[in-house]
């Protein structure tokens, strides 16, 4: 039980990180009809940012990270004004390459900024476990849990309940529409842009110091939150969440009991089955155009 108990403590860990990545994402698709593939490398890019604060200027974690977040919020914006708001007339495939387009910008000048060699960023809470059922999990994993989950019940609630919420759930319905009703919907996407960054840079500082921060830091969060998004289903906001959560919980148990090396793959297998016969995800809607 002890064990079970500690995959689950872990998954949940790590489907936090790919919950945020597919929010992230989902948010963007929704209001600019975009599938933002650079979401991981401009993560990376700000998480380099909080690094090099932290690092270079000996601030303490905490303002690094809010300075990465604004960092973070800057080059989201930036990407909307620069970028895709001269992609209107292009096709939504031609959109999606243009993100493919900002990952070899990003990967081009991070290195040029901030080095080659990898870099090193602390726990928010350095010491300290939590003994659960005979289940041990770190203070600062049990705080990247609850601390993800806050976020997202958050950014719910204001989608649900506030007026900022029906602007961007009207956007997300439908743009021109929307336009039509006095919904300023260039400032959504542009808000869209800036809390998606935010997002990735929180992601990312959770999962440095696990690991370290490189160029790759957030290609496994990517891919994943990816996954999570078309598992979940592109017609709401909640669906991804959903599905980075089933993706991060399935894996590890498909790791530990099943095949330590063929876990991951097992999943995604599954993932595609479930796929050819829900094409529209979890929770997704099979969208009916009428003549």
């Amino acid at each position: 039980m002890g064990t079970f108990l500690q995959v689950i403590l872990r998954s949940l860990e790590t489907g936090s990180l790919y919950a945020l990545g597919a929010l992230g994402i989902i948010i963007i698709f929704r209001t600019s009809n975009v599938t933002n593939f650079s979401h991981g490398v401009v993560a990376m890019f700000n998480t380099f940012v909080v690094t090099y604060f932290f690092m270079n200027w000996g601030l303490p974690l905490g303002v690094a990270i809010l300075l990465g977040i604004i960092s973070a919020i800057i080059v989201g914006i930036l990407i909307d004004l620069v970028v895709i708001r001269h992609t209107k007339k292009v096709s939504e495939m031609g959109k999606q390459i243009v993100t493919l387009g900002l990952i070899m910008v990003v990967l081009g000048i991070t290195p040029v900024l901030f080095g080659v060699d990898p870099l090193r960023l602390p726990k928010l809470i350095e010491q300290g476990n939590l003994s659960i059922l005979g289940a041990d999990i770190s203070y600062n994993g049990l705080f990247n849990i609850v601390f993800g989950i806050l976020i997202m019940v958050g950014l719910f609630y204001v989608l649900q309940k506030t007026k900022i919420g029906l602007a961007i759930r009207a956007t997300a319905s439908n743009e021109h529409t929307a336009k039509l009703m006095g919904v300023p919907t260039e400032t959504v996407t542009l808000g869209a842009w800036a809390v998606a960054g935010a997002l990735g840079v929180i992601s990312g500082v959770m999962a440095a110091p696990m690991t370290s921060v490189t160029l790759n830091l957030m290609d496994e969060i990517q891919v994943n939150a990816l996954v999570a998004v078309v598992l979940g289903g592109f017609q709401t906001f909640y669906g991804p969440v959903i599905g980075a959560y089933i993706i991060g919980v399935g894996r590890n148990l498909l790791l530990y009991y099943v095949s330590s090396v063929w876990g991951g793959q097992i999943l995604y297998i599954l993932i595609l089955v479930f796929l050819v016969f829900r094409p529209y995800g979890l929770v997704g809607k099979k969208i009916v155009k009428k003549v």
